[in-house]
């Protein structure tokens, strides 16, 4: 089965739910949100020292009582758009009576917001799983719970993922599970009953049941033709750092998990949604497994991560298969990208443009600070004089500046040689004729493996971009994954 309507966005979850996503278009929706779970319990629990600050990189997790959260918390007040319950209004007034408006009650209230829209956007049979971690899985459970049972929805599960991994020495039990509740919108849903393989010994139970209920004796088993049923206790292990599956996202999930849930709770051709989709792995099984989806992600750098994994996985060709919807197509909407106020969208511009260059194979600096005139990164493939494989460094450098002096130019060819890079790209909003004419003065990187010369520094406007400008230089990864996929005769011992 062919699938042709799937959709990525990128943007606030909450933003595209409301004006892009129809009523009752989804089967499925699983969530994985963001939370510092790391943060002291107590800290988060009574507003004590600082508020949460960005942990990671590829990813925002800032809770703070902000301008956001008082206009969140309004609109649930007063039931905006009409996708609140009596229930979760009621709720959210008396939370914050008992938390206060800080970065917890901010959290639960983002969380509100979407998980009404998520409500409104599936079909009368859909299912949602949100997956948590105890830190705050017992209040979401409420606010699920007021959103979903108030409406005939049901409850049906609190799954169990368990797993293995170094906890340190706390004084405490190890923490080794995350919490998945598992919500339909009515009795009638859609649900595969999944079964654990077949084992001799699972046979031998069988049997023994079968035939102590034939003598008379009553004995409940789960065990049926097809195997054990499967219970809401899953052993699935983390990636681990060697792992195939591994993009070096900080959250990222197995397959395995997403491929249990998308399994029981949808069919083929049916709408899986993730309205956090991060490194995308939700949407990967969900094309596997011959299913439409929809994604959204407040990151450029998660889009361009899924669109890369999605390359890797099932071809070029899967890019024509979907929609990409909020990523700038015009001068317009890059200009309004480079001057978004929205905290945590801080460097998106930056983002975007080194990635659409570098073809989704630069790596982002997201350093808040002190970043040393680097906004990205990419290594390439190169000869030495001895003939030996070596990888160069690219250097990125983006300004959103109308104006700038030939001294910028001057910057980032220092920064390429204090780097011992190979070559530095400018990424700028405005064309720049002043800049290319310095850049001209720097000479040229001879690339062996080629056999061509590139500018030693090069100044690339975003107009180009937006007509298909990109980097030709041959990245480590995608030359290798191309040698992979195409094995072509021609290509240096060095990728056989």
């Amino acid at each position: 089965m062919s699938v042709h309507n799937n959709k990525l966005f990128y943007g606030d979850n909450l933003e595209v739910l409301q004006r892009h996503i129809k009523d009752e278009t989804v089967d499925l929706c699983y969530i994985d949100p963001p939370f510092n779970s790391k943060r002291n319990y107590n800290q988060i629990y009574n507003n004590i020292g600082k508020e949460d600050v960005a942990q990671a990189q590829a990813f925002v997790d800032t809770w703070t009582w902000n301008q956001r959260a008082t206009e969140g918390f309004e609109d649930i007040k007063n039931n905006q758009n009409g996708v609140f319950t009596k229930q979760s209004i009621s709720l959210i007034l008396g939370l914050e009576k008992v938390l206060g408006k800080g970065s917890l009650l901010a959290y639960l209230v983002s969380m509100t917001q979407r998980i009404a829209e998520i409500y409104r956007v599936l079909k009368p049979t859909g299912s949602f799983y949100l997956h948590c971690d105890p830190t705050a899985s017992h209040y979401l459970k409420l606010i699920v719970d007021a959103i979903f049972c108030s409406q005939g929805g049901e409850f049906q599960n609190e799954i169990v993922w368990h797993y293995r991994r170094w906890t340190g020495k706390a004084k405490k039990f190890q923490q080794l599970h995350d919490i998945i509740f598992f919500y339909t919108k009515s009795k009638e849903y859609t649900f595969n009953v999944l079964y654990t393989d077949y084992t001799e010994k699972s046979l031998k139970r069988k049997e023994h049941y079968h035939t102590r209920i034939k003598n008379g004796d009553v004995y409940i088993t789960s065990i049926d033709e097809k195997g054990v049923r499967d219970n809401d206790v899953w052993q699935i292990q983390l990636l681990n750092s060697q792992s195939k599956e591994r993009l070096g996202y900080p959250t990222q999930k197995p397959e395995e998990l997403l491929e249990k849930i998308i399994k029981a709770s949808s069919n083929e051709g049916d709408v899986i949604f993730d309205a956090y989709c991060g490194c995308g792995t939700s949407i990967a099984v969900a094309q596997k497994l011959n299913r439409n989806w929809i994604g959204i992600d407040i990151t450029y750098q998660s889009i361009s991560l899924i669109m890369k994994r999605l390359e890797d996985s099932f071809g070029k060709s899967v890019l024509n298969t979907l929609t990409l919807n909020g990523v700038p197509q015009d001068f317009e909407s890059a200009v309004a990208l480079a001057n978004k106020q929205d905290d945590r969208v801080r460097k998106e511009f930056e983002k975007w443009a080194v990635l659409t260059y570098s073809n989704n194979r630069a790596m982002i600096n997201s350093k808040k600070g002190g970043d040393g005139g680097i906004d990205g990164t990419a290594f390439i493939i190169d000869y030495n004089e001895k003939n030996e494989q070596i990888y160069k460094e690219v250097i990125f450098s983006v300004k959103s500046n109308k104006t700038l002096t030939p001294s910028v130019v001057r910057d980032l060819y220092g920064t390429v040689e204090r780097e011992n890079a190979a070559v530095g790209y400018l990424l700028t909003l405005y064309p720049m004729d002043n800049l290319v004419k310095e850049s001209a003065k720097y000479g040229v990187y001879q690339n062996k493996l080629l056999g061509r010369n590139f500018p030693k520094i090069e100044v690339i406007s975003v107009e180009e971009l937006l007509k298909g400008k990109q980097m030709h230089l041959p990245t480590a990864v995608a030359v290798l994954k191309d040698a992979q996929l195409k094995k072509q005769d021609d290509l240096p011992d060095i990728f056989s």
